[in-house]
This record gives C-alpha cells, sequence and structure tokens, in this order.
C-alpha cells in the first residue's frame, strides 16, 4: 500500500506543481507517483488562489541551497572517513613493539 500525505503536504505540491515544477521532479523529491500528484492538481487547482502559487525562482533558489548542502555533507563525510582511517594507521603503528620510523639511524 502507498504512502498517504495530509491534505496540508498535498496541497504544497499541488502549488509547487502550478508554480511550475515539473511532475516528474516533483514525484522523484517525494518519492510519490506522477499521476498520483497530476490527479491532486486536476481536484485542487480551482480552489488555491493565485497569490498562495510560490514563485518557481524561490523554490529554484532553495533546490540549489539544497544541493550544496548536500555536496558539502558528503565532502565532510568523505573527509571524516579520511581522518578515521590516518587514526586507524596510527593506532595500528603504536601497538607495534618495534616501529619501523623508531630504528636508530646511526
Amino acid at each position: 500500500m502507498g504512502k498517504r500525505l495530509n491534505k496540508e503536504t498535498q496541497l504544497n505540491i499541488v502549488k509547487e506543481a502550478l508554480a511550475g515544477i515539473k511532475v516528474g521532479v516533483l514525484a522523484r523529491m517525494y518519492d510519490i507517483h506522477p499521476e498520483t500528484i497530476r490527479s491532486w492538481i486536476r481536484d485542487h487547482r480551482d480552489f488555491i488562489p493565485a497569490e498562495e502559487i510560490p514563485f518557481a525562482d524561490e523554490h529554484l533558489q532553495e533546490l540549489q541551497r539544497l544541493q550544496e548542502v548536500e555536496q558539502r555533507y558528503e565532502k565532510a563525510v568523505k573527509v571524516l572517513g579520511e581522518r578515521e582511517l590516518e587514526l586507524e594507521i596510527l593506532r595500528e603503528l603504536l601497538k607495534k613493539q618495534a616501529p619501523a620510523y623508531l630504528k636508530n639511524s646511526k
């Protein structure tokens, strides 16, 4: 059985679609079948005042901001993974009885 969204969420999705966001994009964003969104649009488009429809520019700016945040997050996760690997290597070196870097150079 599919997931059910409350009326407020449905109306927000319809407003985004009426603002110019493609139904396919909204379907992927909200993990909903595109035909479901199209039926919501048919049901609700006459009841939504024009002043409540957001500008597409605002939505696109928000999507760009989210993409930037996701890129920074992925970069931070990568750096964190590298640091954890470095720490693990250093811990293994400390466990050794006679690490290679302590040999006498004389």
